[in-house]
């Protein structure tokens, strides 16, 4: 079916997902720093990345009759949950495992439970019917450099005027169509720059037009890169089991 302008509706589907899941992204950022930043020093200080499943339910009242849900998974502050590439490999190897484990008494598992839960937050049930759409990340780490770095010496500034809602974030999303998201969370962002790239479009009415991210996940420095191919790792995972077929 094709909807106005001749963009078919599934295109227009697509587009509007992406983003729903780029704002989506930016209110579980915002909020991992709130929390992040009460319970500095604390015993259970939270790490600076974390893991955003995506689903999608059916939803005929929404206008592209679809509604976006999202779970997440935290990581309590250690040496080891600084290292994001680790963290991912080290979450991939556990859905594996999770999978094979259940095949062999034959149940089929799923990454928010009962058994073997990937996630510590969010939407933990979900409608009948929902279906895996993405993996994402959020990170406390910036230009402005990492977390624990930025938020202790932001406290240290004598007479301070700024707060941990003056930094910065960011996040990176898969989507099953093919999507690479990445989203910078910056709260003093001019007006009208929303810190948003994409490898596919936003606009499905702009169908010819230079993209200047299309290799996305190709590009930025070694680190950025290692983030990529460790989240692909994980996504290629999810999406095989959870949708019988390869990212």
């Amino acid at each position: 079916m094709h909807g106005d302008g001749g963009v078919p509706l599934e295109e227009r589907r697509w587009a509007d997902l992406r983003r729903q899941v780029a704002y989506r992204c930016k209110r579980i950022n915002t909020g991992h720093m709130v929390e992040a930043d009460q319970r500095l020093g604390s015993r259970d200080a939270l790490g600076p990345h974390g893991v955003v499943l995506f689903f999608v339910s059916d939803a005929p009242a929404e206008p592209h009759g679809y509604r976006l849900h999202t779970a997440y998974r935290l990581w309590l502050a250690c040496p080891e949950a600084d290292d994001l590439p680790r963290l991912l490999a080290d979450l991939d190897g556990v859905a594996r495992d999770n999978i094979t484990r259940a095949a062999s008494v034959h149940r089929r598992w799923h990454p928010l439970g009962p058994d073997g839960s990937m996630v510590n937050g969010g939407e933990m049930t979900l409608p009948a019917g929902s279906t895996y759409v993405g993996v994402g990340v959020s990170s406390l780490d910036s230009d402005q450099g990492r977390w624990n770095q930025v938020v202790h010496a932001l406290r240290a500034l004598p007479g301070r005027r700024l707060s941990a809602f003056d930094l910065k974030g960011q996040a990176y999303a898969l989507l099953t169509d093919g999507t690479a998201l990445h989203i910078d969370r910056d709260p003093n962002a001019r007006l009208g720059v929303d810190g948003v790239r994409c490898n596919r479009t936003l606009d499905p009415d702009r169908i010819t037009y230079y993209n200047p991210h299309s290799d996305l996940t190709e590009a930025g420095d070694a680190d950025t890169r290692a983030v990529w191919r460790t989240l692909q790792a994980l996504h290629h995972t999810l999406t095989a089991h959870l949708q019988g077929r390869s990212a």
